[in-house]
């Protein structure tokens, strides 16, 4: 990486650790050595330190140092010139939320420099900084994918998912199994119900009155009607697991409080129909005729528009509609849809410019991996340095050349440099993915963005269109689609051998 020297420049400092047990493990210190280091190798002078001590959130609103970080940019606009971080990931792992960052920094004319990788102002640079934040978030998504999977993998095995069972029921030891104080005064519930005599209304109260109550806590609730309604539809006291999540219903591992018969015997009560037909049709909210309901907006008010039917002399039409008050903006399904699949091959990178693109990532990922490597093994061998030193000082105490004072004063040295050294592996520890299915995976997805809308699910479509119009889509009354693209398909679309050449020169 070619350095640049910027003295009499001012820099600030943005440390961060997600959890509470590195903060008290010199994780924090660890950063700002390394980023003070860095910051004065180019000549910069760091002027404020913003430290996020046990902060893990979803979004930016979850941490409050880096709202007031942006906010001190924002105020001292020109005094600031570079802020320095550990890793682009200390910023966010998510690879929007990283952009959105680095241009409001940018607006303030303040960059983004990394301690330990590779960044600066060239288009080269800011591109390999985009990669490196598309692969943070690629670390990110594997780890929670791995966690999702492990509560799929609880539901498929028909455990219950969440903490609570309920009511009726009790966890213990992972599974639902009966509560001896609720169990049998729910089934008299669920065959009262079955009659087809009572309302919601009268059920709460028959069900308050025998004792019944629902616990958020240890804080007790009565049941209301719409609390009992919700009970009565549980496929759970049939056996059944039922989950939004994965769109699926599997047989759970707990004992069925009641039959088939009797729950959609309920339904069909509840649904003002005929009690003796039983209904097993599920409603569908993911309707497939209108894959872009609330992706795209009205231009006007910015509601997401909402898709139905209209009814001609000879056919019906799929139209879009806004879904806000202004109903301003209507778009015929086809019209809408078909000017999607038109912009999305319009910017579907050249073959070429794909190619190097890919070839570059995957090069990138290599560097990347190489210089993991070379600090994990710096940081491996230091630990074994320390535990070797722990030994002598060991056996120097036990014969007596190191008084138990010394003895305690260099342990606490020698468990201070290994706490530090163990954090640097840990952070250059990376999940080792399979580099290239995902080259292959991205080079099949981009080859042509109208072919893969078209083969999409709907939630595979937002994902598509999320990610290349980070700040969505408008329809507007004219009939034209509104949208500003994303700048690392922007980057990929305009990729050339020129790219490739000078980011050797650089890394040289």
């Amino acid at each position: 990486m070619k350095v640049v020297h910027a003295d009499g420049q001012k820099a600030i400092l943005y440390l961060r650790v997600s959890t509470e047990e590195q903060v008290d493990n010199f994780s924090l210190d660890t950063q700002e050595e390394l980023c003070r280091k860095e910051a004065e190798k180019r000549g910069y002078q760091v002027t404020q330190v913003f430290r996020e001590e046990g902060r893990s959130a979803k979004n930016i609103s979850g941490r409050p140092i880096l709202i007031s970080l942006l906010e001190y940019c924002r105020k001292h606009k020109r005094e600031v010139q570079a802020l320095f971080v550990y890793r682009l990931d200390r910023v966010s792992r998510i690879t929007a939320d990283y952009l959105a960052i680095r241009k409001k920094l940018g607006e303030q004319d303040v960059t983004i420099v990394s301690a330990t990788e590779p960044t600066g102002d060239s288009p080269t640079e800011k591109l390999v900084e985009t990669i490196l934040a598309g692969f943070a978030q690629l670390d990110n998504d594997i780890r929670s994918e791995r966690a999702k999977n492990g509560l799929r993998a609880r539901f498929l095995s028909g455990k219950i998912v969440t903490g609570q069972a309920p009511l009726g029921y009790i966890v213990q030891d992972g599974y639902a199994v009966k509560d001896p104080r609720s169990w049998e005064l729910m089934i008299k519930s669920w065959n009262l119900m079955a009659t087809g005599t009572k309302s919601l209304h009268e059920m709460a109260e028959l069900m308050n009155q025998w004792g019944l109550y629902v616990t958020r806590g240890k804080r007790k609730y009565q049941l209301r009607a719409q609390r009992v309604g919700v009970i009565f539809r549980n496929k759970f006291y049939m056996g059944i697991l039922s989950s939004k999540t994965y769109n699926q219903d599997v047989c759970g591992q707990h004992v069925p409080m009641i039959t088939e018969d009797v729950y959609y015997r309920i339904q069909a009560i509840l649904d003002g129909r005929n009690p003796n037909i039983v209904a097993l049709a599920k409603r569908n909210h993911k309707n497939p005729d209108f894959p872009l309901r609330r992706i795209v907006r009205c231009d006007k008010c910015g509601k997401g528009l909402t898709g139905g039917w209209s009814r001609g002399r000879s056919a019906k039409y799929g139209y879009y509609r806004c879904g806000g008050d202004c109903k301003g903006v209507t778009a015929k399904a086809e019209l809408l849809e078909s000017s999607v699949i038109a912009e999305l091959k319009n910017i579907t990178p050249k073959k070429e410019s794909l190619n190097l693109f890919i070839t570059f990532m995957y090069k990138t990922y290599q560097k990347r991996i190489a210089r993991l490597r070379q600090v994990n093994s710096k940081a491996e061998g230091e630990i074994t340095r320390l535990k070797e030193l722990r030994k002598v000082l060991v056996e120097k105490n036990l014969s007596g050349i190191y008084s138990d004072e010394v003895y305690k004063e260099q342990s606490g040295v020698i468990e201070s440099k290994m706490t530090r050294a163990q954090i640097v592996k840990d952070d250059a520890t990376i999940d080792q993915y399979n580099i290239d299915e995902v080259t292959s995976f991205i080079r099949k997805i981009l080859a042509d963005l109208g072919e893969t809308y078209k083969r999409s699910s709907i939630s595979q479509i937002k994902v598509l269109l999320g990610s290349i119009f980070p700040y969505g889509i408008t329809w507007s009354e004219n009939n034209t689609l509104n949208h500003q693209i994303s700048p690392l398909y922007q980057s990929i679309s305009t990729f050339d051998n020129g790219d490739i050449s000078s980011c050797a020169e650089e890394r040289t």
